[in-house]
């Protein structure tokens, strides 16, 4: 990946105690957010009808073992949705389809939202040096890869 992009995420955790106060039941004053930098590890790549996700050459002793697993989950930015309109859509019809019923953004899988993280459980096909091929995964060929969990 030549070229170093960071993408700044700004996340609200929930389940840090340090990012909530309690103040009533059912009721919490968020904190104000800090500022996280996210660093892609690789990228997903498409080619010929097979899925890859190619590591940076750094990160290769990070894979040691997953070939024994199954599955990976890939996570991995939505890079082709990041502007202030579309991290600014809250409701939408899933699958871009009117005929179903407006939504959260939150009860979607839509790739638009306020934090463009995305998630995918792939099958693993073969583990090689830093490249994992897998079934299939719902991003786009050049999608930058933020961190893989067995």
């Amino acid at each position: 990946m030549g070229t170093r992009n960071s993408f700044v995420v700004f996340v609200f955790v929930l389940v840090a105690s340090s990012f909530f106060t309690p103040t009533t039941f059912g009721q919490t004053k968020v904190k104000e957010a800090n500022a996280f930098e996210v660093f892609p590890i690789g990228k997903v790549v498409k080619e010929g009808g097979r899925t890859f996700i190619v590591l940076d050459k750094k990160y290769e002793p990070g894979l040691l073992g997953l070939d024994k697993f199954s599955f990976v989950t890939v996570i991995y930015w939505f890079d082709r949705n990041d502007t202030p309109k579309k991290r600014s859509i809250l409701q939408v019809h899933p699958r871009g389809n009117k005929k179903n019923p407006l939504r959260g953004v939150f009860a979607t899988h839509s790739p638009v939202r306020p934090n463009l993280i995305g998630v995918s459980r792939c099958d693993i096909i073969s583990v090689k040096n830093n490249i994992i091929e897998v079934e299939d995964i719902d991003a786009f060929s050049g999608s930058p890869v933020i961190d893989l969990k067995s």
